[in-house]
């Protein structure tokens, strides 16, 4: 829904799935990445996949600003230089395409 409104310079897809006694963490993960791509490839947008996969919920705060650093300001990080990046690519090709179009000999 965020993405088809085309407001947004990168969207930050921020949570944690962390593995139970079932096979369920493998399908929850897969499927949350899979999406999360498909969002990307259809909108043509920074989409950050900012989801911790872990085996404990200590994990997973370790990650989200404790001692192994904050996945989350990484994401942040992330989705600004690939809104930089995707916005000065969109930039030099309108810029190609315009001088291409007053080269024309008619």
């Amino acid at each position: 829904m965020l993405a088809r409104r085309k407001r947004w310079d990168a969207i930050i897809c921020l949570g944690a799935v962390i593995r139970g006694a079932t096979p369920h963490f493998e399908y929850v993960s897969a499927e949350a990445a899979r999406g999360i791509q498909d969002v990307a490839l259809r909108y043509a947008l920074p989409v950050v996949f900012g989801v911790l996969t872990t085996n404990t919920e200590q994990q997973a705060m370790e990650r989200a600003g404790g001692r192994h650093g904050n996945k989350g300001w990484d994401a942040v990080l992330t989705a600004m230089e690939m809104s930089d990046l995707v916005s000065r690519i969109r930039s030099e090709t309108k810029k190609s395409q315009q001088e291409k179009g007053t080269r024309r000999v008619g």
